[in-house]
């Protein structure tokens, strides 16, 4: 695989932080949008998708690693393009699960989108632990993505050692987010 890009760091650095931007923008915004459609199947099942994405994405991104480490760039290369695509198809996924499902709030056992202190005294100190979860899983993907983006530049350049650099801070980051969507996915999944 052959992938290359012409170097224009001042175009890539404007190309990637618009994207970042919109892509933030976007995902705030559409999340407070559901539109009413009968879709013939439960939109909760694209959440399950996303989950199965998330979790392929955190294999393949431990798998590219392990193939970094061992100098198998052209494996590794692969790899990593293949996580990106697969985010992609989880983000645009992510934003029609919002659009058709709306959002689902932990605790809220009767499903009418209001938590009543009942059900969050049901809920107990796992809500916490939920809201802990999903708060960094958040913060960290929407941080992350310039870094992703960043450093798949930088590799497809060949600047190596500046795509090391900023792969070392991309990978945690990345990593934390494929494995806590599947874990926010399960906890939230007992009330859809």
């Amino acid at each position: 695989m052959s992938l290359t890009l012409s170097k224009n760091d001042k175009k890539a650095r404007i190309l990637i932080l618009t994207f970042s931007a919109i892509v933030f923008i976007a995902v705030t915004v559409l999340e407070q949008v559901t539109i009413p459609v009968d879709l013939g199947f439960d939109p909760h099942i694209l959440s399950a998708v996303n989950a199965i994405i998330n979790s392929v994405v955190a294999v393949l991104l431990v798998v590219g690693l392990v193939a970094a480490k061992q100098k198998n760039i052209q494996l590794h290369r692969k790899i990593m393009l293949t996580a990106i695509v697969l985010s992609v198809v989880f983000l645009v996924n992510y934003i029609l699960y919002h659009l058709f499902a709306g959002s689902t709030w932990y605790g809220d056992a009767d499903g009418n989108g209001i938590v009543t202190e009942v059900e969050k005294a049901q809920a107990g100190a796992m809500r916490s632990v939920y809201f802990f979860i999903l708060g960094t899983h958040i913060l960290l993907a929407g941080i992350s993505l310039p870094y992703i983006l960043f450093a798949a530049y930088r590799a497809l350049i060949n600047e190596n050692a500046a795509h090391r650099k900023v792969a070392r801070i991309a990978w945690p980051m990345w990593f934390y987010v494929a494995v806590t969507g599947p874990i926010v996915y399960w906890m939230i999944s007992a009330y859809h």
